[in-house]
């Protein structure tokens, strides 16, 4: 029988039983790539992957039943936001080239786990830790200086605690259709008499495609069954499954969700009808509070000036440490508050007119829907019944009534 794992013992990638200590041993990879560096030559295709793979398997601390695997992904933020914001607050223009540096490399980082069709807890670790970090700033920099009461320090803290809770809530199942096992899951074959034809990723009437678009994955064949009492079905080759309509599959999470708008790095998880109404709270609540707690900040460092004015013009932001960094977390804060605001705008015109996120991706490659106020949003005109019963039946979502709806009916 083999000995359980102690707390520095773990078993790699490969299966083998390994130590904590020998974590810079039997470096091959790592070897051959400083080699070739060194020389001036290109490494082999693959091999960046293979070292990525070797140190994220090596990152581990010890645990009672042996060491623990720490995402790696987690650890940049904690570490290289408080540093890069305050080498920002050491000078205006360090400031001004630092914080609009780390906007492009969020986006390049986004761009490059997208491509790679990877899941990353790098932004949920970003977004975590810099709610944290701001919010200890304040309680560290500006509370002390005596300009902001404890109602309002209260009241700050209540909005982070219903934000934090409405993630909670976004984070969890968004809705994934059950998969079949083993013989019980259905088959193209179980559908020999039903008029079948080629599957618009979900949406009803356009063409089929094997391109990918937003969680749609290359390649999938999918086929539409046309049930006798006129609902129609998507059919997934990957889940082997058949799925209601509006649904469709996430590449990155490799399942299939009801009604998916959008697989979200922020919380690392799918937007689909059982989170859909957290994840837009957890929005509104995160503007709330953050557009307080940069109303009470300026309003600490730069008296007698307003918000706005205050945060183009604040001549005593630079007179000391403290009012530096917390005028950069400000602008931090603004930067971040105004992205988040674009994508709550976005939601909420979505949601006006009944249109999900990918669903608006589907039509603008189909050249079947409608650009409406100036772009910002996609009106396919399927499921669009008005604005109140749009915002009734978003209101709805997750209801066993609503699983059922009229939508599904053709």
């Amino acid at each position: 029988m083999e000995e359980p794992l102690c707390c520095c013992e773990y078993v790699d990638r490969r299966g083998e039983r390994n130590h904590l200590a020998a974590c810079c041993c039997d470096c091959e990879e790592l070897d051959e790539g400083c080699d070739r560096w060194l020389t001036c030559r290109s490494l082999p295709p693959g091999a960046l992957e293979r070292i990525a793979d070797t140190v994220a398997d090596r990152c581990r601390v010890p645990w009672f039943a042996g060491a623990v695997k720490v995402n790696v992904s987690l650890v940049p933020p904690m570490v290289l936001l408080p540093v890069f914001l305050h080498i920002a607050a050491l000078h205006f223009l360090l400031g001004l080239v630092v914080l609009t540096s780390l906007p492009a490399v969020v986006l390049w980082y986004y761009y490059l786990t997208h491509r790679r069709k990877e899941r990353t807890l790098f932004f949920l670790s970003l977004g975590l830790f810099s709610l944290a970090y701001m919010y200890y700033v304040f309680l560290q920099e500006v509370v002390p200086r005596g300009h902001v009461g404890y109602s309002q320090v209260t009241l700050l803290t209540c909005g982070l605690i219903l934000m934090l809770a409405a993630l909670s809530r976004a984070k969890k199942d968004p809705g994934y259709l059950p998969i079949s096992a083993g013989d019980d899951r259905p088959s193209q074959q179980a559908f020999p008499n039903k008029n079948v034809r080629g599957s618009s990723n979900g949406l009803h009437g356009a063409a089929a495609s094997g391109h990918s678009v937003n969680g749609e994955t290359k390649g999938y064949s999918r086929v539409l069954a046309e049930e006798r009492e006129g609902v129609k079905m998507d059919w997934c080759a990957k889940c082997q499954l058949v799925r209601p309509a509006r649904a469709g599959h996430c590449r990155l999470c490799g399942r299939c969700v009801r009604r998916l708008d959008h697989h979200c790095v922020w919380i690392n998880s799918c937007v689909g009808e059982q989170n859909h109404q957290a994840f837009i709270l957890a929005l509104f609540f995160f503007m709330l509070t953050s557009l307080y707690g940069i109303m009470l900040t300026l309003d600490t460092i730069c008296r007698g000036r307003t918000p706005f004015t205050a945060l183009f013009y604040c001549p005593g932001a630079y007179s000391d440490y403290s009012s530096a960094l917390s005028f950069t977390c400000v602008w931090y804060c603004a930067i971040v508050t105004i992205g988040m605001g674009y994508i709550l705008l976005i939601q909420l015109l979505n949601i006006s007119y009944n249109v999900t996120e990918r669903e608006a991706r589907l039509a603008l490659r189909d050249n079947s829907g409608r650009r409406l106020l100036g772009g910002l949003v996609i009106d396919t005109g399927q499921y669009n019944r008005g604005f109140l019963c749009n915002w009734g039946h978003f209101l709805s979502l997750g209801s066993p009534h609503q699983q059922r709806s009229a939508e599904d009916i053709v």
